[in-house]
């Protein structure tokens, strides 16, 4: 089955972007669900969305999609919500990596 014929690529535009605003909003409103954490288990993190958003064209650069994003400049994210990441964490970060699809690294 190729990427165009899978059932998730049928899926109306309109209804794939609902379901991503109210992903973004969730992970906005979850702060305590750290990026390395998220990474670690699913391989992929706030940050992933935004550049994902940039390859899918967003018009924005990375940090404006960052912003789009977190709701808030990277910078202020950091101060507010995101800690030093543990040796456990980024270890569980590395072998979450290995897992992904090469074209997502």
């Amino acid at each position: 089955m190729t990427d165009q014929t899978q059932p998730l690529d049928m899926l109306p535009d309109a209804v794939a972007a609902d379901a991503f605003r109210r992903l973004v909003r969730h992970l906005r409103h979850r702060s305590d669900a750290q990026n390395i954490d998220l990474m670690g288990l699913a391989g992929f993190c706030r940050n992933c969305l935004a550049d994902w958003i940039v390859d899918a064209g967003y018009d924005g650069d990375k940090a404006a999609a960052r912003e789009l994003i977190h709701g808030m400049p990277m910078d202020q994210w950091k101060a507010s919500h995101q800690g030093e990441a543990t040796a456990e964490q980024l270890e569980r970060l590395a072998a979450s990596m290995e897992r992904n699809a090469p074209d997502l690294r």
